[in-house]
């Protein structure tokens, strides 16, 4: 994924078609899936971030229209390579009675 800025708000807004300036996060996951680029318009100017995992792959979910919504939940735990869509909660009592 060599893409930067303008080349990934060129694609989002035709392929996608979403307004790159809209403040809203657009995510791109490269080929491979262990590398995630983020870009952003913070009303200033433009914010690309780049994420890529040693080991794994991030989760992707499925896309039918291109494109998806997720919540900022789900997002925390797309950028920490865990799989949001079966999320295992675990909890453990401090003491008993």
């Amino acid at each position: 994924m060599r893409r930067g800025f303008n080349t990934l708000a060129a694609q989002a807004e035709k392929v996608l078609a979403a307004d790159p300036y809209s403040g809203h996060l657009l995510v791109f996951r490269g080929r491979r899936g262990d590398l995630l680029k983020i870009i952003c318009w913070d009303g200033q100017g433009a914010c690309l971030f780049a994420k890529r995992l040693e080991k794994g792959r991030f989760v992707w979910p499925a896309a039918r229209d291109g494109k998806i919504s997720v919540t900022a939940a789900q997002l925390a735990m797309l950028l920490e390579g865990i799989d949001w869509r079966m999320p295992s909660r675990t909890w453990r009592p401090l003491s008993t009675g």
